[in-house]
């Protein structure tokens, strides 16, 4: 079988190929969707097990219930020990989008009017500066946060900012810390942000209504006492909004909620780039096939010499798949190979642009994939 390919070279070779890209588009694309999947699922897992969303609203709400919008006294209740043990922080945010600039700079962002909870209740740190205090929120002060993509935007640095004025949508701001990076999230990218004092976001910036906010954010004592926190939440909101059970004008999300929606839409992801590159798979065994089927009709004289010597028709068939193995073998091993390749540099390219992103080659696929090749 071996010498049978080798004495024709290029045809061996220009079949393997099909295999070998086959088996590379397998292996990257299932890790280009395993590493995507880690990377959303981590970014979520990284800012607390403990932590829910309270958003205004509720999907399964009957068109009759008037929904009340959420404020910042619903926040205050919930934030009551007496009548949430189970709730350690509280932050009321209220969030838009807005232009930021310095010295002819600009950067489009998310501006976040906040509370000093919030810093703690969605784990951020500083690289530099310090935190939003109750003294900047009850004196509306013109101080803002900043992430290092707008850092890096507008100075081409992350450090020595404290002090410096900026503009957000064409009023000054002085910069009171920068935050350290956080990457992507939930809700967009956790470092192109601006964080200001809710109350300066609300009368000068994002222009609410006197105390509503867009979201309020809560911190359970632990990861244990989540369900318990929710329901603490739930019985509050209902009283206060004066809803009856089923007819919420809210929605209350956890972390397991959105890892769970994240979960199943990378795992639809990695479905549809794993058949886009099953095809190619496929398309490089009915190459082999095909070359089979030619070299059988080419090779007649050689079968009916074998025949005439005393070789059996399943000498003749084990050598035919014999051949199509080692062409399979053969792709299989050096696809691994080139897909291992191409998941790292598409690793590489993905770090040099400063997006932490990296595939994870799934060794499953691989064996899986091995033995399919030998099936061939």
């Amino acid at each position: 079988a071996w010498t049978s390919l080798n004495s024709n070279r290029m045809r061996s070779i220009l079949t393997t190929l099909g295999i070998i890209i086959g088996v590379a588009a397998v292996i990257s694309m299932i890790a280009i969707g395993t590493g995507t999947q880690d990377t959303i699922l981590n970014q979520i897992s990284g800012i607390g097990t403990n932590l829910l969303f309270v958003f205004e609203g509720n999907e399964q709400q009957d068109e009759s219930i008037t929904v009340k919008p959420l404020t910042m006294k619903d926040a205050d209740a919930i934030g009551e020990v007496l009548a949430a043990p189970h709730v350690d922080l509280v932050a009321p945010v209220i969030q838009g989008n807005g232009t930021v600039k310095y010295k002819g700079e600009a950067k489009s962002t998310q501006i976040i009017g906040i509370t000093p909870e919030f810093l703690e209740v969605r784990n951020y740190q500083l690289l530099e500066g310090e935190f939003i205090s109750s003294e900047n929120v009850n004196g509306r002060a013109s101080v803002a946060l900043i992430g290092i993509d707008v850092a890096e935007k507008l100075f081409g640095q992350t450090e020595n900012l404290v002090g410096e004025t900026i503009t957000i949508n064409g009023q000054p701001f002085r910069i009171l810390g920068v935050l350290a990076p956080k990457g992507g999230g939930q809700f967009g990218s956790q470092d192109n942000v601006v964080l200001v004092p809710i109350t300066t976001a609300r009368s000068r910036l994002l222009k609410r209504e006197e105390q509503n906010v867009d979201i309020i954010y809560i911190k359970a004592i632990s990861s244990d006492a989540v369900p318990q926190a929710t329901s603490e939440v739930q019985e509050i909101l209902r009283k206060r909004h004066r809803t009856e059970l089923g007819k919420d004008d809210f929605s209350i999300y956890s972390q397991q909620d959105f890892l769970s929606l994240a979960d199943s839409i990378t795992n639809i992801f990695k479905i549809f780039l794993s058949g886009i590159a099953g095809i190619s798979l496929l398309v490089g065994g009915i190459g082999i096939m095909n070359i089979m089927l030619v070299s059988v009709t080419e090779r007649t004289k050689e079968i009916g010499l074998r025949k005439a010597i005393g070789a059996k028709k399943r000498d003749i068939l084990i050598q035919f798949l014999t051949e199509s193995s080692l062409l399979s073998m053969m792709g299989g091993i050096l696809g691994i190979l080139f897909g291992w390749v191409i998941s790292s540099a598409i690793g590489l390219v993905a770090t040099s642009q400063g997006v932490a992103f990296k595939p994870q080659i799934d060794l499953g696929a691989t064996g899986v994939h091995g033995l399919d090749l030998a099936g061939h």
